[in-house]
């Protein structure tokens, strides 16, 4: 009896202990209020907002040219340096030119002696004619006459044809630009002997304008046809990170099929590229511009977030707490948003910080998103 009187003390002491010092614990450190979450906001903009379809494209020259001979010989001379501007019509090479000199006072010789046997045999022709009419020859020596007359006018015809050829191939010694570009490596140098219409001397591109070449996805191309029958498309070409070498063009060219194996249809944009951003084969960031939204809700694509319900928001009230907020999505590609419902121009979103995040929570405010100034939709690469 006493055993159990014991034990039942002993547990009535472990819990009023256990109680007083719960009661202490509570007595010494009262309520705090939760600390403010740190995160970013962006305010809701209303503004004119760009459809585009965003890919990557290459850069192509408007015309090449392969610089190659016409004629087969030594190189006797170049007359620009390599990675220059040149102009239709400015000497490139020369080709030793005394091989065709020689070849053309050859053909002029040849012209020269036919026209004389020419001549000689139609004064012949010419007298025989008269004897015919008085009966003096016969009809065989006139006849004889006539045709040694045409064969040395023949020749003579084939002579002139002759004597324009070697001066032809005389022209051909000096090889002119034919179109203005820029051109490339010098790939035969004086000295080294070429093969007529066959050995490459230099490569010309021309480079104002150019042609930047992308590729979008087949489910657009109605659409860009459409567009492109009601007036102008505009693209934009970004060679770089710096948004200062952007530079803008017109779609000049729609492929005549699709790519069945890509599912993706080619199109050309033309580029004045006066300051020669453009480069042939540089790869551009293109962005084809279909349409524009005009008073468009947009926010930062990273507003937006995704539930069992569908899009929301953290949206921050005046008393900097925030509240879940269902939205409607009209399209989210690249860094905005464009709304469609749930949000107004000047309210504050949440772009960063939403996972520490639930509504009543009270916040305060990092360095706000930056917001991008248009709507992109992402293709493949070319």
């Amino acid at each position: 009896m006493s055993s159990r009187l014991l034990t039942a003390a002993g547990v009535t002491a472990l819990v009023c202990s256990a109680l007083a010092c719960s009661s202490g614990s509570h007595a010494e450190s009262p309520d705090k209020p939760s600390a403010a979450v740190p995160v970013a906001i962006a305010v809701v903009e209303q503004k004119d907002s760009p459809v585009e379809i965003q890919t990557i494209g290459t850069v192509q020259a408007y015309s090449t040219v392969t610089v190659k001979p016409q004629i087969a010989g030594q190189i006797a001379a170049t007359h620009f340096s390599e990675g220059q501007e040149v102009h239709r019509g400015e000497r490139l090479f020369d080709i030793d030119a005394r091989p065709f000199e020689a070849e053309l006072r050859q053909a002029e010789g040849n012209l020269a002696r036919d026209l004389a046997q020419a001549e000689r045999a139609a004064a012949s022709y010419r007298r025989l004619s008269r004897l015919l009419a008085e009966r003096v020859v016969s009809q065989e020596e006139y006849d004889q006459a006539k045709a040694q007359s045409d064969s040395q006018e023949a020749a003579a015809k084939g002579d002139r044809a002759a004597v324009e050829n070697a001066k032809l191939r005389l022209q051909y010694c000096s090889i002119d630009s034919p179109i203005d570009g820029r051109i490339g490596q010098i790939l035969v140098h004086a000295g080294n002997v070429v093969k007529e219409n066959e050995t490459p001397l230099a490569v010309i591109n021309q480079l104002r304008p150019v042609y930047v070449a992308f590729s979008v996805p087949q489910q657009h191309l109605v659409e860009i046809r459409t567009r492109m029958s009601e007036g102008t498309l505009h693209v934009e070409a970004l060679p770089s990170r710096d948004a200062a070498s952007a530079t803008l063009g017109d779609l000049a060219f729609v492929d005549n099929a699709v790519d069945p194996a890509s599912g993706t249809v080619v199109l050309k944009a033309v580029f004045t590229n006066e300051n020669e951003l453009l480069w042939p084969g540089l790869f551009v960031d293109a962005s084809l511009t279909l349409s524009v939204t005009h008073d468009a809700i947009v926010v930062p694509a990273q507003a937006v977030l995704s539930g069992q319900r569908g899009s929301y928001a953290f949206v921050v009230r005046p008393d900097d707490t925030v509240e879940t907020r269902p939205i409607v999505v009209a399209r989210q590609m690249g860094q905005e948003a464009v709304i469609a419902k749930g949000l107004r121009p000047g309210e504050r979103v949440v772009t960063d910080g939403q996972i520490r995040l639930a509504p009543g929570m009270k916040v305060s405010f990092k360095e706000a998103a930056p917001t991008g100034a248009v709507t992109k939709q992402s293709s493949p690469p070319t």
